[in-house]
């Protein structure tokens, strides 16, 4: 077909981890050093610099000089929308896996996981917030619920940038404190961000009742194991 888009390129550039995880810390449009970008992926500068240069030779990525720093940007907004039906397609793509390949769970009870607007909510949601404000991850302060350094470094490590999602048009936490629980547990992008990553990694999967999850033996230790002092 002569006039078929060529996706395969674009797919080839996205289908390295570092590189995608790169696009999506741009997601939100703005520019961002290279160095930064290499430190947000757990790259060395040198490696994030060749990663970077394919996606701008790819049309996928725009460079500007500043001084001696090179920094980043989406080329064109349709990139990001691009990039997060991927996100999207992704999620649904995991889900059917994992249905066809994985015995029937049975539904846990409504407040051990369900879904709470766009983020996780129930015992295993409240459990999570208490470990990661234990650990020294998130931190109340003067009325606002704030990441620190630690848990901006150890969230990156599981490929949610707290940087990238700061930029987004809504809070980047909070605390959510649900009629159905006795304890908040994390809202906002943060909680969002977590829930789409736990959905993603197959921990998680949505019921026939649209408040439930089932959570996997996986997802239960993995989960578990977040912010833990074990």
């Amino acid at each position: 077909m002569e006039n078929a888009p060529c996706i395969s390129q674009i797919a080839a550039l996205l289908a390295d981890p570092k590189r995608s995880a790169m696009m999506w810390a741009l997601i939100d449009g703005t520019s961002r050093a290279a160095d930064e970008l290499a430190l947000l992926v757990g790259l060395s500068t040198s490696s994030a610099g060749a990663h970077l240069a394919r996606l701008a030779s790819g049309g996928l990525l725009k460079q500007e000089v500043r001084g001696r720093k090179r920094f980043f940007r989406l080329a064109a907004p349709q990139v990001g929308a691009a990039v997060e039906a991927l996100a999207s397609a992704s999620m649904v793509s995991a889900d059917l896996i994992n249905r066809s390949r994985a015995q029937p769970l049975p539904p846990l009870p409504l407040r051990r996981a369900r879904l709470c607007a766009d983020h996780l909510g129930g015992e295993l949601a409240t459990d999570l917030y208490q470990r990661m404000l234990g650990a020294g991850w998130i931190e109340q302060t003067e009325q606002r619920l704030e990441v620190t350094s630690v848990g901006i470094s150890k969230l990156a490590e599981r490929g949610i940038f707290v940087t990238a999602l700061a930029h987004r048009q809504r809070e980047t936490i909070c605390a959510c404190a649900a009629c159905t629980e006795q304890t908040p547990h994390l809202g906002g992008a943060l909680g969002a961000g977590l829930l789409q990553l736990f959905m993603q990694l197959g921990w998680l999967r949505a019921t026939e009742e649209s408040s439930m999850l089932q959570v996997s033996s996986d997802g239960q230790r993995e989960i578990n194991k977040i912010a833990s002092a074990a």
